[in-house]
């Protein structure tokens, strides 16, 4: 498996901006799907934005146009720029990474709170 560790969450007032990172403990250069999900509170995890190897990138309709996800395989980190956040991004992040090789690995969270 590959280590995943999350940083960057906290607090925000609505409309501010956070950077979460992902921190992989192996190579991510060779992992093909690299994501970031949220759950919230008697939620299901849900998928936020999903990035197949630096090629293409997928986003939730929520947060289309909001949320940049990005990777930096020399550094082995996966990031997850957000902008304009609002009271329903309320949740704990997690980073994901799948694997032919490592399978499948998930960080232990990140909170993310946004209130004023």
């Amino acid at each position: 498996q590959v280590q995943l560790v999350e940083s960057g969450g906290g607090l925000v007032q609505p409309g501010g901006s956070l950077r979460l990172s992902c921190a992989a403990s192996r190579s991510i250069a060779s992992i093909i799907f690299m994501g970031w999900y949220r759950q919230a509170p008697g939620q299901q995890r849900e998928l936020v934005a999903r990035d197949t190897n630096g090629g293409s990138t997928n986003y939730a309709g929520s947060v289309k146009g909001r949320f940049t996800i990005s990777r930096d395989n020399a550094k082995n980190t996966m990031y997850l720029q957000m902008y304009n956040l609002k009271y329903e991004d309320t949740a704990v992040y997690y980073c994901n990474a799948n694997s032919v090789v490592y399978g499948t690995s998930w960080g232990q969270g990140t909170q993310v709170t946004v209130s004023s």
